[in-house]
């Protein structure tokens, strides 16, 4: 089963900044969408808007709309307004994307694990972050390991929160916790 891959704004946005959106479109080549949620968010900074939209127009990335009147509506409404006890209310993208991603049965990419890790362990979902991704490029061969610490340098540099330092420390990481 070919999953798609949902991503909330810091994800997406993470690849956008460095201009090496063409990693994800390599490895998710037509199973990449975004919720409008995520859009609108990007849509506020002009240069990810025309990014995103470059990418939207292309059909290399689907916009998803939630119907606030379904069983996916409702839950994100609570994940965003009154989530249960023991879960943190969290923002407008991330919610949509796991919502989506629960729907769809697909994989969320999103950075933002302490807000997100209950709810992909409640309903069981694939999840990807932006390091994470960056392996698999590596691993498929789209990267070599110099590259990638160059991106992950740029990342940084471009306020994106990474775990490690370097590409080759997450490497490491990586294969030792593999």
């Amino acid at each position: 089963m070919i999953e798609p891959l949902f991503l909330d704004t810091d994800c997406l946005s993470t690849f956008l900044v460095v201009r090496k959106e063409n990693l994800m479109l390599q490895l998710y080549n037509g199973r990449i969408g975004i919720p409008k949620q995520v859009y609108k968010e990007l849509e506020k900074v002009s240069f990810l808007k025309s990014r995103v939209d470059s990418l939207i127009n292309s059909k290399r990335v689907l916009v998803y709309h939630l119907d606030i009147n379904t069983e996916s509506g409702a839950l994100y409404l609570k994940m965003t307004k009154n989530p249960d006890v023991g879960f943190k209310l969290i923002g407008s993208g991330e919610a949509a994307a796991i919502v989506l991603t629960k729907q769809y049965n697909g994989i969320l990419g999103s950075n933002n694990m302490r807000d997100i890790i209950p709810y992909i362990q409640l309903f069981g979902l694939k999840h990807r972050t932006s390091a994470d991704i960056m392996v698999e490029a590596f691993e498929q061969n789209l990267i070599g390991e110099g590259q990638g610490n160059t991106i992950w340098r740029e990342m940084l540099d471009r306020n994106r929160k990474l775990p490690t330092n370097t590409f080759t420390e997450f490497l490491n990481k990586y294969k030792h916790d593999k």
